[in-house]
């Protein structure tokens, strides 16, 4: 599970992910937290950078308070599940994030650990996305985030985490012009040896 993470605004944003609209205007979040309005990449011939809010509400949805339940979405329900196996061939798309918290469970307290790369890099993490209508016809761009089983550094603390792409597949994932089952194989954990986990306060600015 992911639900909570943190992203502070990197000078190679725009170059990395060859964003078009580079007046979109990037803010620092220490905290995301579900109903957050994030910036979400994805890839609309060029690639665009959007504000959209995290739980994703299907198109379909009669009820916007199915959102509380969609912030993630696991790799292996993803081709089966009604909210998201659509998404999978045309509503795909990239979120940035600096790290993200997991909390372990110690007795009857839990404490919030911090996960990020050795190296202190940003990346980014598999999502979909869709648009709903509410009744009033306005749009409302929502998303969620692929979870895969916890490699061995977070299996310290949680059994699953966040699907974080290597640098050379997010192109290929943001790409919804064309669809492959192979994309799923992108869907893996991070190697451990590049990630650390660091005890951490909520009330810490941590990057």
């Amino acid at each position: 599970m992911c639900g909570r993470y943190s992203f502070i605004p990197p000078a190679d944003f725009f170059s990395r992910l060859e964003i078009t609209n580079r007046d979109y205007q990037l803010q620092a979040n220490y905290h995301v937290t579900p109903g957050s309005f994030m910036p979400v990449v994805f890839k609309s011939s060029p690639k665009q950078v959007a504000n959209m809010r995290w739980g994703l509400i299907p198109y379909w949805a009669k009820d916007p308070r199915i959102a509380y339940h969609t912030i993630n979405a696991r790799v292996e329900g993803l081709a089966s599940k009604p909210a998201f196996r659509g998404l999978l061939k045309n509503r795909r798309c990239l979120i940035p994030a600096s790290g993200f918290f997991e909390w372990a469970r110690t007795g009857n307290t839990k404490k919030p650990y911090f996960v990020k790369l050795k190296n202190h890099d940003w990346f980014v993490f598999a999502g979909l996305y869709d648009i709903w209508k509410d009744p009033e016809g306005m749009e409302h761009k929502t998303y969620t985030i692929i979870t895969v089983p916890a490699n061995s550094v977070v299996a310290k603390i949680h059994d699953r985490m966040p699907a974080i792409l290597k640098a050379r597949d997010e192109d290929l994932w943001a790409d919804n012009s064309s669809y492959s089952p192979n994309l799923l194989r992108l869907l893996v954990p991070y190697p451990a040896g590049d990630m650390s986990l660091v005890p951490a306060s909520l009330g810490e600015k941590l990057v």
